[in-house]
């Protein structure tokens, strides 16, 4: 984990937007799919910077779409997984934490596809020169998250691994651009972010208290709106979708150098970050199903946060799958792909 540090902090590219209906399009002429009036089909698709946009573009999986796809870009999982609930986004991907918030909230979502990959970029990390040395170190002390993101979660777990809860130590909730500055000014002593957040700050002398190996599941989703899924159109062009993503993730895994590049410029990101980043967490991805391993998996989370009273009552996480499009992908147990050993 140990990395040769930039200059500053402060020089780090804070990578999260607001929400940006960019108004962004991709589409082709060929035989377009069509909704029921005879129009070609648009599919409003939630991202984050540097996320499934730029990486369907850098694998040529945009190519020869019969349908549009509308883009519009989001700070994390939780206000992305709002818009699906209003009907502004057919669907986007998310983390493992967001959809249980959304559950929660009896949000309108469907978990329609998954993926499992390396927990390592799940970090909570503290800033070079910390005094902290392990998770038990954090009693008492002030940590940055996003609200119902993957990280808050693993903060969770982490604080649980070392017989801590929520309450023994200080949470700020806040989003990763203003999370990075906190980090950066002091404001806080640890931050619980995911990559390539997590990539970022280890290049700058920062490191890792604790990972989310061996506590989160590793799994991210693609969540739907149930209007868009009864949709004939629509669910058509979400099948597609996904199986343009699978195919996506395959080609990362063999050419993690050439997505750097992409992903890099797309974000700001200093290419070593990036590579750093797709070689920890975003390379390692394998498309897998939504199973009942998944939901099993996936309740746990909800459980926990149930018991902690972090969200308001119980969740049956299954009754937010359609497993529609699994098709014949492994079990969402399948091991991540790892760099140096199964390229």
């Amino acid at each position: 984990m140990r990395r040769h540090s930039l200059p500053l902090l402060a020089t780090l590219v804070p990578l999260s937007l607001a929400l940006a209906a960019c108004g962004g399009s991709s589409a082709a002429d060929s035989g377009a799919a069509t909704a029921g009036s005879g129009a070609k089909v648009t599919l409003s698709v939630g991202d984050q910077k540097g996320g499934n946009e730029s990486l369907l573009k850098a694998a040529g999986e945009l190519e020869n779409l019969d349908y549009t796809i509308k883009w519009s870009t989001f700070t994390s999982g939780p206000p992305l997984l709002e818009a699906v609930n209003a009907k502004a986004v057919d669907i986007g991907g998310v983390g493992n934490t967001p959809p249980v918030f959304a559950a929660a909230a009896k949000s309108k979502i469907t978990v329609v596809a998954a993926t499992h990959g390396s927990s390592a970029g799940e970090a909570i990390l503290v800033p070079k020169g910390s005094a902290l040395r392990s998770a038990g170190d954090l009693r008492g002390k002030k940590i940055a998250v996003a609200q119902g993101s993957s990280a808050h979660f693993q903060l969770i777990a982490g604080l649980e691994q070392a017989g801590l809860g929520p309450t023994d130590v200080t949470i700020n909730f806040l989003q990763p651009a203003d999370a990075l500055a906190a980090f950066n000014s002091g404001s806080v002593d640890a931050w619980a972010v995911w990559d390539p957040y997590t990539s970022q700050v280890l290049r700058t002398g920062a490191r890792v208290l604790t990972s989310g190996e061996g506590l989160v599941n590793g799994l991210g989703f693609q969540v739907a709106a149930p209007a868009a899924l009864e949709d004939a159109g629509k669910s058509k062009a979400i099948g597609d979708y996904l199986k343009r993503l699978q195919r996506a993730q395959d080609w990362v895994f063999k050419h993690p150098e050439e997505w750097a590049k992409v992903w890099a410029k797309e974000t700001g990101l200093p290419y070593e970050v990036a590579l750093d980043a797709v070689k920890r967490s975003n390379g390692t991805r394998v498309p897998v199903a939504v199973d009942d391993a998944a939901v099993v998996s996936e309740q746990k989370i909800a459980d926990t946060f149930t018991e902690l009273k972090l969200i308001p009552g119980a969740v049956a996480f299954k009754d937010f799958v359609d497993p529609r499009f699994n098709g014949d992908l492994p079990p969402s147990t399948t091991a991540p792909r790892t760099y140096g050993k199964d390229s």
